[in-house]
């Protein structure tokens, strides 16, 4: 390892705070480090999570992902420790633990709740099929990106695909096979128009529009849209220039706006993006006959610094759940951040309103339970979104490094697989 790069390494372990709603909003998870606290809305309390194979805390090392599935049967976190953990939404028990060989950088649930993937540090897609309990703990390759970190997995809404992005500017579309225990084979397209990192994908689907239709946001400060079945790029909407936060010849290899989440609302007409450096969230306006994108408004979270690094929300609710936090913040003397938002009122026609501390759904218990009962003053969280910022650059910007230096690297790397 050459001099000064364990300080490089200690950056990339920041991780940013994340949430996940369940589709029936029965409860809410942040993760946060390796720490995964979840609040169930219906009892009033913090769900009592159980398992079996370990004590707490579940995970060791940082969680890089959770994510519920569509029917709110499952849910899955997974990250640094290189495990994958299945939970019951209903009990909250663990119901299994998957091994990977390397660090996870993103998860999916298939629509019916059969299959579980999730990709590697190395590019590799897993697919772990929850049908046989015996095999449920040996995940089986599905797909590879070929060595490029896969920022974020996704299922069409349709099940008919799964979607991968990358770290390389790419977005790939696979069929998801009636088997994929022996892999995905048949590539449906590439989308490829982004000029850094893809951060992450979300779907319009709405019934004026006979195909799904892709959103992605990226390293670049862009969030495009897509026709997946051909991956043809529809529009490109320069979502931190029209927030104010880049002059129009702004650029995008500062680094410092990236789309860091997006997810739709309601019936899909409006999307809402958070990127790096702004105090609340964009809302794009989408056109599905003319098929573009538009920023309708910036959504400002005034009086306190509030830089969402996460977003969820379920679009019956009109409800937006955000979240910011880190883990791991030099100096800091708390180990996780957390703090959680709620904005209220997405619609075409209505103006956003972000809910004071008495009106967030859960109230103090679910504060109390979501993001500690520290106090945290808003230069730390400050601190903590520039860390977030520090984090994303190194592990998802490829480092350039001198050519006398490249075969001494080669020769020192300790990511070889060991045969025992």
């Amino acid at each position: 390892m050459e001099e000064g790069e364990p300080e490089s390494k200690k950056d990339v372990e920041v991780a940013p705070a994340l949430i996940a709603v369940h589709p029936n909003q029965d409860s809410v998870a942040v993760a946060v480090g390796p720490e995964l606290r979840v609040f169930d809305l219906h009892g009033g309390c913090a769900a009592s999570l159980t398992d079996d194979s370990i004590g707490e805390p579940f995970h060791k090392d940082n969680i890089r992902a959770i994510e519920f599935g569509a029917n709110g049967k499952l849910f899955v976190s997974a990250g640094d420790d290189k495990t994958v953990k299945i939970w019951s939404p209903q009990s909250w028990r663990c119901i299994c633990t998957v091994s990977s060989e390397k660090r996870v950088t993103a998860v999916a649930i298939s629509n019916d709740g059969s299959h579980v993937c999730f990709a590697d540090k190395f590019g590799l897609v897993w697919v772990v099929d929850l049908n046989h309990a015996v095999a449920c703990n040996k995940p089986t390759p599905l797909l590879s990106h070929y060595c490029s970190i896969i920022t974020s997995l996704e299922f069409s809404p349709d099940g008919r695909f799964i979607l991968s992005a990358d770290r390389d500017f790419k977005i790939r579309v696979t069929n998801f096979p009636d088997k994929p225990l022996n892999g995905a084979h048949q590539i449906q397209s590439f989308c490829l128009g982004h000029t850094e990192f893809v951060s992450c994908l979300g779907f319009l689907h709405v019934q004026e529009c006979p195909q799904d239709l892709l959103l992605s946001g990226s390293g670049d400060s862009t969030v495009r849209l897509w026709d997946i079945s051909s991956g043809a790029l529809l529009d490109t909407c320069e979502v931190a220039i029209k927030a104010g936060l880049l002059e129009s010849n702004g650029k995008a290899e500062e680094h410092g706006h990236a789309v860091t989440d997006l997810c739709t609302t309601l019936d899909g007409l409006l999307v809402a993006v958070a990127i790096q450096s702004l105090q609340g969230i964009v809302l794009l306006s989408c056109n599905v006959s003319a098929q573009t994108l538009s920023v309708a408004k910036v959504v400002s979270i005034a009086g306190e610094a509030f830089i969402p690094t996460c977003l969820g929300n379920i679009p019956s609710t009109g409800k937006l759940w955000m979240v910011t936090g880190v883990s791991n913040l030099p100096g800091c003397s708390y180990p996780s951040l957390a703090r959680v938002r709620v904005i209220s009122g997405i619609d075409v026609e209505q103006e956003p309103v972000v809910l004071g501390d008495d009106e967030i759904p859960g109230g103090e218990k679910l504060r109390e339970t979501l993001q500690g009962t520290a106090s945290v003053d808003d230069n730390t969280f400050l601190a903590a979104a520039e860390a977030v910022k520090t984090a994303m650059c190194n592990l998802l910007i490829k480092k350039q490094y001198p050519a006398e230096n490249r075969e001494s690297r080669k020769k020192t790397r300790n990511d070889r697989k060991l045969k025992g």
